[in-house]
């Protein structure tokens, strides 16, 4: 399991005093009003950062960081991650879990037969689908719905479905 979870990826600078446009990589946006620090990826080292106020404008989340005050400051820090510790992470409900800790997920039928490896989670709004590659490459879409997901076990890496009529044709 990672222990930093990317909340949201810096786009830009806005204005002149160092604030940055952030996409966020989270469901909710407005969880950045409840952070009161994050990390920066720089590749080989995370730079942890106060924020001292937070707008949303259109799907976007404007950051201003306490140790910034110039748009020269915060230049550096486009197209880098910003990541949160699991500790300021929001609770998950039952039966939720971290994108990033089902990656790599082993899959199995409910029939015990292992289908593949679970690659990549599309979020689509209704419901997620999970990508699965097979052995030979190929992709397997499930629906991430309760009749199709039946166990998640991150602790065994292992994923249990049941594959409805038509989904591996």
């Amino acid at each position: 399991m990672e222990n930093l979870l990317r909340v949201g990826v810096i786009t830009s600078t806005h204005g002149l005093a160092g604030e940055v446009k952030v996409f966020p990589t989270t469901d909710d946006a407005t969880r950045f009003k409840k952070l009161k620090k994050v990390m920066v990826d720089l590749g080989r080292e995370q730079l942890e950062l106060n924020i001292a106020s937070v707008k949303f404008f259109k799907n976007m989340v404007i950051l201003k960081f306490k140790e910034y005050n110039d748009i020269n400051q915060v230049e550096r820090l486009v197209k880098k991650d910003l990541m949160i510790t699991r500790q300021q992470a929001v609770p998950l409900a039952e039966n939720e879990n971290f994108i990033c800790d089902m990656i790599g997920l082993k899959t199995v039928t409910d029939d015990g037969i292992e289908i593949g490896t679970l690659k990549d989670v599309l979020q689509t709004g209704a419901n997620d689908v999970y990508i699965i590659e097979t052995p030979e490459g190929k992709e397997v879409l499930i629906p991430a719905i309760r009749q199709c997901i039946l166990d998640v076990n991150i602790e065994e890496k292992k994923m249990t479905v049941h594959l409805l009529e038509g989904l591996l044709d």
